[in-house]
Order: C-alpha cells, then sequence, then structure tokens
C-alpha cells in the first residue's frame, strides 16, 4: 500500500495511525479531521475539565515528541468515498487517493427538536462543547439535563459539585437500565438522590420554553422545569452519512466483521461509528467506549495490512468508567441477555458493589462501585470466560 487514509483523528483515529507504523506501514499515512484540534481525550470533558481541574493541555493523546510521520488534514469534513476510484472527497473540493482506509468518523451528540438556535442549551461531544458549556457553569443557575445516560449523570455530578441547582429528567422508568439492567441502574442512578439532585423517571419532553434563551423544559405529564443552562445527554449517532454510496455497508454505523473488515476490500473501521461482530453474542454490536477506541484499531490495522487473511479471535468484552459524586462506577461485558444479577460483595445502600451478570450461570457482566481491586479480577476472568 502506497497512501492509507484514516478519517477521523480522535483516539481511534490516532490509535489506527501509531498501530499503521507499530506494524510496520512505512508509506504515506493521511489523517483528517472535522475538528480543528490535535487529538484529545474526550472522557475529562463531562468530568474534570468541566469542573475546571484539568486544563486543555491535560486533554492531548499526544506524547511530547511523538512523530507518526503523517499528513495531518485538521478542519476539514470527509464528505464521500468514491466506489470505484477510492478517493475521499472532502469539503473543501480535494480528494485523496488510497490504497487503505481506515474509518474512525466517530458519533455525533443527539440533539432536541427545536432547540436551534436558543441559547443555554448544550451538549457535551467535542471540546468546544465543554467549553462552552464550562463558561455557563461557573455563572451558577439551575441545570436541567435531559437523559439520565452516564454523560448525563457526569454533568449533573460535576454541575452538583459546583453548586449549581440540579435536575435529571430520564423518560426511562429507570435510569440506566439500558446499560446496567433495571435493578443495577436504579442502584447507581441513586446517587442523584443521594446527594439532593432531582432525579424525574418516566417522563419525556415535550420541548423547552424561552425566546431567544431557554427558561424552562416542558414535560410531556404538563409540568415545567426551570432552568437557566439545559444539558441534552440523549446519547449519539454514528457519523456514516458520507459513505453513502461507497459501497460500504451502514446498519447502526459501519457494519463489520469480528476484524473491524467492512463489505469493501482494503476498508476496515474502528471506534463510534463501528458496528463489529460479536461471535460469543451472535449479533453486531456498536461500542461507545474510551477502551475499545484505544484496543480494536490494532486488530483492524492487522487485518487491513493483511488484506484480510488474518483469522479474528472474539473481541474482548467492552469496558467502561464513569466518576459521579466521587464514587467510581466501572463495568465490563452486556448486562443484556443476562438471566440473573448477583451482589458478590459489598452493599447497595452503601454505594459500594461487586455485582456480577450471569446467563445460564456463566458470567456475561460485571459492575463494581468503589470495587476497583476485586472488579479487575472478575473482569479478567471476564475476558477469559467469553474469549
Amino acid at each position: 500500500m502506497r497512501t492509507v487514509a484514516v478519517v477521523g483523528a480522535s483516539l481511534a483515529g490516532l490509535s489506527a495511525a501509531r498501530s499503521l507504523r507499530k506494524q510496520g506501514y512505512d508509506g504515506r499515512l493521511v489523517v483528517i479531521g472535522d475538528e480543528l484540534h490535535r487529538p484529545y481525550d474526550r472522557p475529562p470533558l463531562s468530568k474534570e475539565f468541566l469542573a475546571g481541574t484539568v486544563d486543555e493541555t491535560d486533554l492531548a493523546l499526544e506524547m511530547d515528541g511523538e512523530d507518526l510521520q503523517a499528513e495531518w488534514l485538521l478542519g476539514v469534513r470527509a464528505t464521500g468515498l468514491g466506489r470505484t476510484d477510492r478517493a475521499v472527497r472532502l469539503a473543501d473540493g480535494r480528494e485523496i487517493r488510497v490504497d487503505g482506509l481506515v474509518i474512525a468518523t466517530g458519533a455525533a451528540a443527539r440533539t432536541l427538536p427545536g432547540s436551534e438556535g436558543l441559547s443555554g442549551v448544550h451538549v457535551v461531544r467535542t471540546l468546544d462543547d465543554a467549553r462552552a458549556l464550562r463558561a455557563e457553569l461557573a455563572r451558577g443557575g439551575r441545570l436541567v439535563v435531559i437523559g439520565g445516560g452516564f454523560i448525563g449523570a457526569e454533568v449533573a455530578s460535576t454541575a452538583h459539585l459546583l453548586g449549581l441547582d440540579v435536575t435529571v429528567v430520564e423518560a426511562a422508568p429507570t435510569a440506566l437500565a439500558g446499560p446496567l439492567g433495571e435493578s443495577m441502574g436504579a442502584i447507581v442512578s441513586a446517587l442523584h438522590a443521594d446527594h439532593g439532585v432531582r432525579l424525574l423517571c418516566g417522563v419525556g419532553v415535550k420541548g423547552l420554553s424561552g425566546e431567544h434563551r431557554v427558561d424552562a423544559v416542558l414535560l410531556e405529564d404538563g409540568r415545567g422545569i426551570p432552568a437557566d443552562i439545559v444539558v441534552v445527554g440523549v446519547g449519539a449517532r454514528p457519523c456514516v452519512e458520507w459513505l453513502a454510496g461507497s459501497g460500504v455497508a451502514l446498519d447502526n454505523g459501519v457494519k463489520c466483521g469480528a476484524d473491524g473488515r467492512t463489505s469493501l476490500a482494503g476498508v476496515v473501521a474502528v471506534g463510534d461509528c463501528a458496528n463489529w461482530y460479536d461471535p460469543h453474542a451472535g449479533a453486531h454490536r456498536r461500542v461507545e467506549h474510551w477502551t475499545g477506541a484505544r484496543e480494536r484499531p490494532d486488530t483492524a490495522v492487522a487485518t487491513l495490512l493483511a488484506g484480510g487473511a488474518t483469522e479474528p479471535g472474539a473481541p474482548r468484552p467492552p469496558y467502561f468508567w464513569s466518576d459521579q459524586y466521587g464514587v467510581k462506577i466501572q463495568f465490563a461485558g452486556h448486562a443484556a441477555g443476562a438471566d440473573s444479577v448477583t451482589v458478590e460483595e459489598g452493599a447497595p445502600d452503601d454505594r459500594n458493589v461487586l455485582a456480577v451478570y450471569r446467563r445460564a450461570g456463566q458470567p456475561v457482566a460485571v459492575l463494581g462501585m468503589n470495587q476497583p481491586r476485586l472488579f479487575t479480577r472478575w473482569r479478567k476472568q471476564l475476558g477469559r470466560t467469553t474469549s
């Protein structure tokens, strides 16, 4: 291969570029990113960065003196991929003809319809998003978080620490039931009430009110929640529109094999936009976690450089962590499909728990709340039983 392009310049894209060089690729390497920023770490954006305990230099993912001998095209968006000429088309009119391609375009935060042009309404996905929200939180006031998932919970925790009056609105009957299941989701989301943050579950959002700036969140049950600031945390959509007509199969992102290969030869996908096949589960799963963006590019790059001749193994069970109200939450595996969950250590009321999810008696997931040592032990065991 004479030219390989990595489209996406966040963690997954940087990890892929590093893997290419580490695995011996010495040709032309082009890294394309739609943000102007060099690669940066996203998990702190909803926590330490918002709180002001880390600055932008602390977010840098590249090491001092690191040089991948790559051409960095930042601040330019990919708009298309030629089906026959294998050319990545850019918004500024340029085209990059490639022999190999790594798709790492990530995902974009979903927004609330009708909130366009209304100041005080935020999402938290990019550094620029977090900059804008941090400036508003510094002024204090009433914050309403729409969505009780992990991003919303982290923002709520940080804002509470900063002294804001915080309400979290979640449409589902139990917050975090999707990733954690109902019983453990209820235990983890109870952290809000423990710290005086209101959590309203089982009610949807009808809209927002305000002429130029938001002043309330309107609920479907007729209530209105006064708000000076609103954060929308209702998930993300994979950024794959630019691949329409390219021959790359799309299904909840880029549809991939267990090694990142796509339907188009010489093209692999990694990160939040990649819907990898999980042979253990017998289904495709799009994993939006830091560890997946860090680890899976090694496998995908090996597949790309070998021309698809490698035999894929099972991906490692997904792992993520969250810090809320001083509690470290860790989770590995898949809660969906588990037929039981048991607390192996600690007490739920103390928010100090190690819980194991099982299917037919076999561990499929593990949750830890302030149990890092025991969690690590169970995570390793989980990796052995699902490989």
